[in-house]
């Protein structure tokens, strides 16, 4: 397995990001993961299942939605881990290959799940907001 750096480099190679589990709510993680690539000027997608909009940036449904190419697009993940499973399968349904649970988002097995689809999961530990390195 790659080291966190190299793993991390990966995931911001993508031209694009989404921020599953983004949040209207200013406290929440999935609102200020959401801003960090918005402050850090990254082209970035929320997507929750109900609202059309957070941070003045039109939100989509669900990863199934996603437009352009899957494989130029990053996943940062903010959700239950009972509910994580299943954005990462649909996205690896998309054809999305890199995806970072944030802290408390992983869900039992995660490992085998990357290694049994071959994509990128950074988990167990490492978050956005503290240890991305650009």
């Amino acid at each position: 397995m790659a080291s966190l750096t190299r793993q991390m480099a990966t995931f911001f190679e993508s031209s694009r990001f989404a921020v599953v589990g983004a949040s209207t709510d200013k406290k929440k993680f999935g609102n200020r993961v959401l801003c960090w690539y918005i402050d850090h000027q990254k082209p970035v997608t929320p997507v929750h299942p109900k609202e059309r909009e957070i941070e003045g940036i039109a939100a989509i449904p669900s990863l199934a939605d996603l437009t352009g190419e899957p494989t130029d697009v990053s996943v940062s993940v903010i959700t239950p881990p009972a509910v994580t499973k299943g954005v990462l399968e649909q996205g690896v349904a998309k054809g999305i290959t890199k995806f970072w649970l944030q802290p408390g988002a992983e869900f039992p097995g995660w490992q085998a799940f990357a290694d049994e689809h071959k994509v990128l999961v950074i988990a167990q530990g490492p978050c956005v907001l503290r240890d991305a390195k650009l």
